[in-house]
């Protein structure tokens, strides 16, 4: 009589892992609770490897927009160096060639270029400095001012979008929701001029609450010492005003939308279900879910933390890279506004490639794509 049961060496197919195999004693091999680690690392290093190149190719992109920005302002640095003093035409050709005016097009293309690549930023011809020296000093300023306040915008932003979303139509959100679209659509610098004449100006009696530009008082002594720390945080206040008022706002707008996208969602009916408070499915279902968008924003704002804000900094004369890109226009300097744009341009691209590489560490279907 023939049987039914498999062969023995084809057992252990279409079997339970872990039960043994009619007649033969043994039992199949169990099968791995971890998949590979192979494949998973190599979709990784793959989806890297994209990520860095599209990130390479959007630096050259910019690095010809910008050359070719900056070449297409009406400009004449000879004049503007020498305003006010007679200089002979002899004088302004050799100036000229030491600006490197005479060169051609693609010469001066070129140069920029190998420089830019080697990390030599040029000579600013206002400041007769290194360019790279000269945003090493402005740096600093630009990432106190812009890191406070985007700090604050991130807690204050995501805080009130979660509750505007949470209860839509309430009157937090309907306050919260307003102010923010409203914060939103106003000019940066017209605010910073209004909140410059209500608060530094002073109206009859009232005087002068805050300063009115500048990073410390001038003539005060420096160092990391308590008067100076609270001189520069009397001078913050005003221009980390402006930002906050006009950065959470786009926080809240986005945050609270992916909250009540979320609302609707069946797993907060088999949370609540299970008998759990409101307060933990907001905080351990919604809230993780609903971040998601807010990380790109967030990153994003992160890149322009260096480039600076350069009509706060240049209303409250902030010595930020913001204000120094404002005094690189006016000659226009275009060794420094090149330096200056490929520093704002490398930051927001590599906040932008950290973003992705997070967004996919945190949603798991960016990690099937």
């Amino acid at each position: 009589m023939t049987s039914d049961a498999p062969a023995a060496g084809a057992a252990g197919v279409g079997s339970v892992p872990g039960t043994q195999v009619p007649g033969t004693g043994a039992r199949p091999a169990r099968a791995s609770a971890r998949p590979a680690a192979g494949p998973a690392r190599g979709d990784f290093l793959s989806y890297l490897a994209r990520k860095v190149g599209t990130a390479l190719i959007s630096f050259a992109v910019l690095l010809v927009v910008g050359f070719v920005i900056f070449h297409l302002i009406p400009s004449n640095p000879v004049a503007a160096l020498t305003r006010g003093r007679p200089i002979s035409a002899a004088q302004q050709a050799f100036l000229r060639k030491e600006l490197g005016l005479n060169q051609s097009l693609a010469q001066q293309f070129w140069h920029y270029v190998t420089d830019t690549l080697q990390g030599r930023l040029g000579y600013s011809w206002q400041f007769q400095q290194p360019v790279s020296a000269l945003i090493g000093q402005r740096l600093w300023p630009t990432i106190l001012l812009m890191g406070t306040s985007t700090i604050i915008s991130i807690v204050l932003g995501i805080w009130l979008g979660i509750r505007s979303g949470w209860r839509p139509g309430s009157t937090l959100d309907r306050v919260s929701s307003g102010s923010s679209l409203a914060l939103w659509s106003v000019p940066t610098f017209w605010l910073g001029i209004i909140l410059l004449v209500l608060f530094s100006v002073g109206f009859g009696p009232i005087p002068p609450l805050f300063p009115a530009g500048g990073m410390s008082t001038p003539g005060s002594p420096g160092g990391f010492n308590l008067p100076h720390i609270l001189d520069v945080a009397r001078h913050l206040v005003l221009p980390c005003l402006t930002l906050v008022l006009v950065v959470f706002a786009q926080y809240v707008t986005i945050m609270r939308s992916s909250v009540i996208d979320e609302l609707g969602s069946p797993y907060l009916l088999t949370a609540r279900a299970k008998g759990l408070r409101d307060d933990l499915v907001r905080r351990r279902h919604v809230v993780p879910n609903a971040m998601l968008p807010s990380v790109t924003v967030i990153f994003l704002q992160l890149g322009g933390l260096v480039g600076g804000a350069i009509t706060v900094e240049t209303v409250y004369s902030w010595p930020g890279l913001g204000y120094l890109t404002y005094q690189a226009l006016q000659i226009p300097d275009l060794p420094l506004l090149q330096g200056t744009f490929i520093i704002f341009s490398a930051s927001v691209i590599v906040m932008n490639l950290l973003a992705d590489l997070l967004y996919r560490y945190l949603d798991p279907r960016v990690r099937r794509q």
